[in-house]
């Protein structure tokens, strides 16, 4: 029987004439499982990657920041494409570059975390997957939020740092700099049409029938907690999400990441009660050998099923992590049939998201030999029930997001105790 990605493969072919028609691309299995998230949200909502960087009142030039993105989108074929799905098959429509630069304006006793909530939440899928928005906040306006948002289908988290390099570099050339030639453009899709394939090669490889059956027994007793309405309603104006933040010195070499996965079993135990094995998902992965470092070609989404009932140690954590690791390269939408054909109920909904980074490696935004500060805007809109973000770097920093419709506040701040509490205590070390 044919793996799902080659018939991903087969089914792609067919559409890709090589006639003239609109240039269709293919799609990876971390792309195809934002199709997957898409399509189970009933608003059809897209996952959104947002960074906000607060400047000085002044500082950004909107014709100027629109010519750089511009010219950035029609570098890269991934920021000027739109998903699609034609005759049942995610693929990827190259069009021409418009990323739009919105100025938004605050409502009498509004900031600007208001209104970038209220601009996200009405964010159209059709649209371009890079988009900008700008937004007066302080103090008589002071200061403005550069949000730069990007659909998740388009990066992952390893890409925002070239993002913000190379959107500085072309707001400092001015609005008259010449764009990438056709030549460069030609190139660059070119690179990115043979990463993808070479990427879906590997991914053909990695679900081969043992692969199968090892995600099959792993994950056949997952069932994902169904998102069930919190009988009490919010307050009216209360914003959908929840936020937690707490930093802590850190480590020399930081916290391995099976600790911190083990922290979040912790959390799951406290939000989900013993007995359930809920699915937590993580990226990882990286590209096959020799592949161009192109926009788009990103990691897979790896699921940990999280047996909150079996008071597990820190070293039973590593260890099925490590051989997780072995078919970590298994798309993500094969091993949710995997996990089905060996009897689990599981949809592919994730219970919780697990994200680490190096803050030593997120270079702020400077536009013009300024540099913009990054911040948080909380209150968003949160796909699934909570998401766990860790920055390593000089001190480390934990936060966790929850949804407000699903989890109580006490219950979600309880769950982030556990998840701070389990950190803070280093495993023992064998001898």
């Amino acid at each position: 029987m044919l793996s799902i990605t080659s018939q991903y493969l087969a089914r792609y072919r067919r559409l890709d004439a090589g006639d003239g028609t609109p240039v269709l691309l293919p799609v990876t299995g971390a792309q195809r499982r934002f199709a997957l998230v898409r399509a189970m949200d009933p608003a059809g909502r897209p996952d959104l990657v947002p960074m906000f960087f607060a400047f000085p009142r002044g500082t950004v030039d909107p014709v100027r920041l629109a010519a750089a993105a511009n010219r950035l989108a029609a570098r890269h074929p991934v920021l000027r494409a739109r998903p699609t799905v034609l005759r049942g098959t995610p693929v990827l429509r190259l069009e021409r570059p418009q990323v739009p630069v919105t100025r938004e304006t605050c409502a009498p006793g509004e900031d600007a975390a208001a209104v970038l909530r209220r601009a996200l939440g009405r964010w159209a899928p059709e649209g371009s997957p890079l988009r900008l928005f700008l937004v007066p906040d302080g103090p008589e306006g002071a200061e403005e939020v550069l949000a730069v948002v990007l659909d998740h289908s388009a990066c992952d988290g390893q890409s925002l740092a070239r993002i913000v390099a190379e959107l500085g570099a072309g707001y400092d050339e001015g609005p008259g700099a010449d764009g990438p030639s056709p030549a460069d453009v030609a190139a660059e899709l070119a690179d990115y049409r043979e990463a993808v394939l070479r990427q879906l090669d590997a991914e053909e490889r990695a679900g081969a029938p043992d692969a199968m059956a090892y995600w099959g027994e792993r994950l056949r007793t997952v069932r994902e907690q169904a998102p069930v309405a919190r009988p009490e309603p919010l307050s009216p104006g209360a914003p959908p999400s929840g936020s937690a933040t707490l930093r802590m010195p850190a480590a020399p070499d930081g916290v391995p990441f099976p600790e911190l996965l083990h922290a979040c079993r912790a959390a799951a135990a406290v939000l989900y009660g013993a007995g359930h094995v809920v699915p937590l998902g993580y990226p990882w992965g990286g590209r096959p050998a020799g592949t161009a470092p192109v926009l788009g070609c990103f990691l897979n989404t790896v699921v940990f099923p999280t047996a909150t009932g079996e008071e597990p140690t820190p070293s039973a954590t590593a260890a099925a992590w490590w051989d997780d690791l072995d078919h970590a390269a298994t798309p993500f939408d094969a091993v949710v049939h995997a996990a089905r054909a060996a009897g689990s109920g599981w949809s592919g909904r994730l219970d919780g998201m697990l994200t680490v980074d190096d803050s030593r490696r997120q270079p702020p935004l400077c536009l013009g030999g300024v540099t913009g500060r990054e911040i948080h805007v909380d209150g968003r809109a949160v796909r699934g029930p909570f998401a766990v973000s860790v920055t390593q770097g000089p001190e480390l920093r934990l936060r966790m997001v929850w949804d407000r419709t699903v989890l109580p506040d006490r219950t979600a701040e309880s769950a982030f105790t556990a998840l701070a509490d389990t950190v803070r205590t280093p495993a023992p070390t064998a001898g």
